[in-house]
């Protein structure tokens, strides 16, 4: 039988940085994997400081196969090539992919991909990484893919079922609630026969349909504390 390996790599640092292989115990996530010869990766919080195995954080890449920057971009290239604060000074990529290092079978630290920094929000105060929310609902063995967005204020999530198989949406919610804090559970769960992709087979978020939020009575304040 022929091996599966999972390879990761951003054009910044070609062709790959990353890399695992795949076997039955990856049931439900496959992980990035560890780093290749002569590759460098850390797992970084906004202060540039190092997570602890479980907590996500930005993956920042060196190494040998760094790209020098972008041809022509002197601001793209100092906003993405920084100085490693732990070593010499080399550069450091910042990827802005969220990642976290998890404990493979073998009991070797592994990092495991969960979405993109571009996709984390602030909601009524509170700073939300959509793509741990997403980890969670695509948990669901019912689950095929799963997106979440914020629309009017509220956190909806987009799933679609796997294959001859059928999502129940309260309970999306309810397994959501039981891992997730109250602020990032899902208000919504919209269910699709399939989530819309654009040309490159990646999610249009643009192309989900508008959910119909329920509609409530208002009901005015009536004492102080209320009002």
């Amino acid at each position: 039988t022929a091996g599966l390996h999972n390879l990761y790599g951003p054009t910044e640092a070609a062709v790959d940085v990353t890399y695992h292989a795949v076997s039955e115990a990856d049931e439900v996530s496959v992980p990035i994997g560890v780093p290749v010869w002569n590759t460098g990766t850390r797992v970084l919080d906004a202060r540039l400081r190092p997570v602890p195995v479980g907590v996500a954080g930005e993956l920042y890449l060196s190494g040998a196969q760094l790209a020098r920057g972008y041809l022509g971009r002197v601001d793209l290239t100092a906003d993405r090539f920084v100085a490693d604060p732990f070593g010499s000074g080399e550069r450091m990529y910042r990827t802005g992919d969220l990642v976290r290092w998890v404990r493979g079978g073998s009991g070797v630290p592994e990092l495991e991909y969960i979405g993109r920094t571009d996709f984390q929000v602030k909601l009524r105060g509170l700073r939300i990484e959509l793509g741990e929310i997403e980890s969670v609902v695509r948990a669901d063995p019912a689950v095929s893919s799963a997106v979440v967005v914020v629309r009017d204020e509220v956190l909806v999530a987009y799933v679609a079922p796997v294959p001859g198989g059928v999502v129940d949406a309260s309970e999306v919610k309810a397994e959501a609630a039981r891992v997730l804090p109250e602020y990032m559970v899902p208000s919504q769960v919209v269910v699709l026969e399939a989530l819309p992709l654009n040309v490159n087979g990646k999610v249009d978020r643009k192309a989900l349909p508008a959910p119909v939020f329920e509609a409530v009575v208002f009901r005015a304040p009536t004492t102080p504390v209320e009002e």
